[in-house]
């Protein structure tokens, strides 16, 4: 499968990355993030010192609107460069004017929460990101040249070493100052729920209710399963025993008996394994923690399981996130080959953060509908984010980002 970020990508294996786009792809995010940041630093300070001057006279206000729109463009341009190592875009959530004109537009503008947070964003890039980048750029690959211009002298053959290590782990340097920069710049222009547009706002309620009742409908099927089907099979297993007691023990219909018996319990025992799948009661009544570790308990691959989680989540989330852990476990067991498997969960500032891990036979890509496509179903409808690094040869990587707020 491609990797859709740099983080991900390191994630494959060394040989995969190195020979792969990704490190370039980070080299040239740092690269114009240095130019762009200086560009910014110059655009910005001109028209901050300009607009403080000028407001002596109050004639200054035009230069210091001009500063925070520019901080428009600046966060347009991100935009673009984040698909280098990110390929997931990001929409521009900037509202259309009601009205035709230029007033018009800057008081829209003036008035939309995005730009103040793309001020923000030019104000900490402008301060900071740059001179990071260039910071992380002079490292990997200036201080390498250094030590290897003065290899002239014998005694500087250790910094000539050190200076030949540092460059041979500049694609990983150079990559994970990259996704680190990538994804603080989508901490700040990713938009919010309330800038989404009303008719995106309703394909993700109706997404929401459609998984809500599929849920529903599985807690009837469980339901009718319980008090249909199964007192069913214990009325038939209790009509089997009086039989059995009407017929003689050495009688042929004995054995057959028997193995009506046998078959019948196996019939009940998957009935039962069946209605704890859909509706498991140690979810109701211990939580998500207790439900993954007695589906791992069952599971025909041996799987870890790590979730530390700070409370009970909401009941709706609960039973959300524990259908996506068995449903992404099912296909660790359908498709992957593994020996072993784990499942790891954090939460995090008000994001619960999953890892489901597996060392089987990789190749797990959503778009070839190898079962990750009802992940990703569920994942939407939660305004959750998804990641796989799945190389051929394994190991699989699941990585889920889910929005959580406890009580």
């Amino acid at each position: 499968m491609r990797p859709r970020t740099a983080w991900q990508a390191m994630a494959q294996s060394p040989l995969s990355f190195l020979s792969s786009s990704w490190p370039w792809r980070s080299l040239a995010y740092l690269v114009t993030g240095v130019v762009v940041g200086a560009a910014a630093v110059a655009v910005f300070v001109t028209g901050l010192v300009a607009g403080l001057i000028l407001l002596v006279v109050l004639v200054g206000v035009a230069p210091l609107v001009g500063v925070v729109l520019s901080s428009i463009t600046v966060a347009a341009v991100e935009r673009r460069r984040l698909r280098l190592v990110d390929l997931d875009g990001m929409p521009d959530t900037h509202r259309r004017p009601e009205t035709a004109g230029f007033r018009a537009w800057v008081s829209t503008r003036l008035t939309e929460q995005v730009t103040w947070r793309e001020l923000l964003f030019t104000v900490v890039s402008a301060a900071a990101l740059w001179w990071l980048d260039l910071l992380v750029l002079a490292f990997s690959f200036g201080l390498p040249v250094l030590t290897f211009e003065a290899l002239d002298d014998p005694s500087t053959w250790p910094w000539a070493v050190f200076g030949t290590l540092v460059l041979l782990a500049s694609p990983y340097t150079v990559t994970s100052w990259a996704g680190a920069r990538g994804a603080l710049a989508r901490t700040f222009l990713a938009p919010r729920d309330e800038e989404l547009g009303e008719s995106l706002k309703e394909v993700h309620a109706s997404r929401a209710r459609l998984i809500d009742s599929f849920d529903a409908e599985r807690v009837r099927i469980e339901r009718d399963l319980h008090d249909g089907a199964q007192q069913r099979l214990v009325s038939l297993g209790m009509a089997l025993g009086l039989m059995r007691l009407d017929i003689p023990r050495d009688s042929p219909l004995a054995a057959r008996l028997t193995e009506a018996e046998g078959q019948l319990s196996a019939v009940h025992q998957e009935l039962r394994d069946l209605i704890r799948g859909l509706s498991p009661p140690v979810l109701a009544d211990h939580g998500l923690v207790a439900a993954v570790e007695d589906h791992a308990s069952r599971f025909p691959v041996p799987v870890t399981v790590d979730l530390q989680l700070p409370g009970r989540l909401p009941r709706q989330l609960e039973t959300h996130v524990y259908y996506l852990i068995n449903e992404a476990m099912t296909n660790i067991a359908r498709h992957s080959g593994a020996r072993s498997a784990g499942v790891r969960g954090r939460h995090h500032s008000d994001l619960l953060v999953l890892e489901i891990t597996d060392d089987g036979d990789g190749g797990a890509d959503p778009a070839a509908g190898t079962g990750l496509t009802g992940l990703a179903d569920r994942l939407t409808a939660l305004d959750g984010r998804m990641r796989v690094s799945s190389p051929a040869g394994g190991p699989t990587l699941l990585h889920v980002e889910i929005p959580c707020h406890f009580a």
